[in-house]
């Protein structure tokens, strides 16, 4: 069952875009019910789609065919404006700890869901971190992107890259922006494909990129 609360923070898609994206974040607040409250706060001017609790309880705030306003400033595959290519679904997460078992089962009932409607790829499926690297950290290093990319609801590798062997020209074909510090780059690629990485960039770095 999915809740209805209708935030007034949405407006129609521009330039008659469509979803191609679904964009996964955490709230890192103390709450859902919190999250919600503030999704639906004209005075700060953020929203979401949909709202899953660590319960499992699903809530939609903006019809998706709205653009709801998630993902800010970032690009991906070199097209900005992400909010009126994307839908964005928030995890109650602090970032800190692993996503719960209700809410991962809820995540997975949702999103092939979303894929059918907007005949979204499972490429599609990215996180914050992946189009604002450097700006953005979620869904964080605690997500189980594995787990979601076993059911081919998100890319089990980056698509694959060209024969080059220099990272950012291997994170550009993964759709990453490249523009940002190469410091805030690896950051974000690790966070999706390396999680366990530290350090100077290193050999995984490159293969995961090169991987398939």
């Amino acid at each position: 069952m999915i809740e209805q609360i209708a935030s007034p923070n949405c407006g129609s898609r521009r330039d008659a875009l469509r979803p191609s994206l679904i964009v996964l974040h955490f709230t890192a607040m103390k709450t859902a019910q919190a999250v919600i409250e503030r999704l639906c706060d004209p005075a700060f001017e953020v929203s979401a789609h949909y709202v899953i609790s660590n319960l499992g309880e699903l809530t939609q705030l903006v019809p998706e065919e709205m653009r709801a306003w998630h993902a800010g400033a970032g690009r991906w595959h070199g097209q900005d404006d992400i909010n009126s290519r994307s839908i964005g679904v928030e995890l109650d997460n602090a970032g800190t700890h692993p996503f719960s078992e209700p809410q991962m089962h809820a995540l997975e009932i949702l999103l092939p869901q979303i894929m059918k409607r907007w005949d979204i790829a499972a490429e599609g499926v990215i996180g914050h971190s992946d189009l604002a690297p450097g700006r953005k950290i979620d869904p964080g290093p605690r997500f189980d992107w594995a787990r979601l990319a076993m059911q081919a609801l998100a890319a089990d590798t980056p698509p694959k890259g060209c024969a080059a062997t220099e990272f950012a020209e291997l994170a550009a074909h993964a759709g990453y922006d490249t523009r940002v510090p190469a410091a805030d780059l690896l950051q974000a690629v690790r966070l999706r494909w390396n999680q366990s990485a530290t350090g100077p960039l290193c050999a995984k770095d490159h293969a995961v990129l090169q991987s398939w």
